[in-house]
């Protein structure tokens, strides 16, 4: 069985207000392409509720590093009170969407991901010894290179929605929106 360490444990960020869900979707697919990660998706749920939509999205993005170690993020997604509006700026109309985003991530370096080293109990031995001794420091550019990614992709998410948030935020009255 591989062993999964944890690396980065529940980064988080959280947004309430206007943003395109569409969007948002394909800025974080985008990402993960871009760097090399096949995307899973774990779980995927929508619930209609009287306040708006409820959608919770969990995936498991994971980049194979070498034969031996993996990255693996968790991206917890959970949308509340998702609604869709019309927004009217400078005689421009935009469908967008409304509601609380929170997002929380977790990073794993997975090891002997492929079970190679399990067969025999020598084989685990010799397997521990070589993780404690000799690829020390792969593991710890490994996982310096797992936080950089992660921080990465959450700076990109907080950047997309203070795009939003300022572009609408400041520059909207209430009597502009429609629902």
């Amino acid at each position: 069985m591989a062993e999964r360490r944890l690396v980065i444990d529940h980064m988080k960020v959280s947004y309430d207000g206007l943003f395109d869900l569409h969007e948002f979707y394909s800025l974080i697919n985008q990402w993960l392409k871009d760097k090399g990660f096949d995307l899973r998706e774990q779980r995927n749920q929508e619930h209609v509720r009287p306040g708006g939509k409820y959608i919770e999205l969990e995936l498991l993005p994971w980049k194979k590093i070498t034969d031996y170690a993996r990255h693996v993020i968790r991206i917890n997604i959970r949308i509340r009170d998702l609604k869709d509006v019309v927004v009217e700026q400078d005689n421009i109309r935009a469908n967008l969407n409304r509601g609380k985003i929170s997002v929380v991530m977790d990073g794993y370096l997975d090891t002997d991901y492929e079970d190679r080293w399990e067969s025999k109990p020598f084989y685990f031995f010799i397997r521990t010894v070589f993780d404690k001794f000799v690829y020390r420091t792969y593991s710890t550019q490994y996982e310096e290179l797992l936080v950089e990614n992660v921080l990465q992709l959450l700076s990109t998410i907080k950047s997309f929605l203070n795009l939003y948030q300022y572009e609408y935020g400041l520059m909207r009255r209430p009597e502009q929106l429609r629902m």
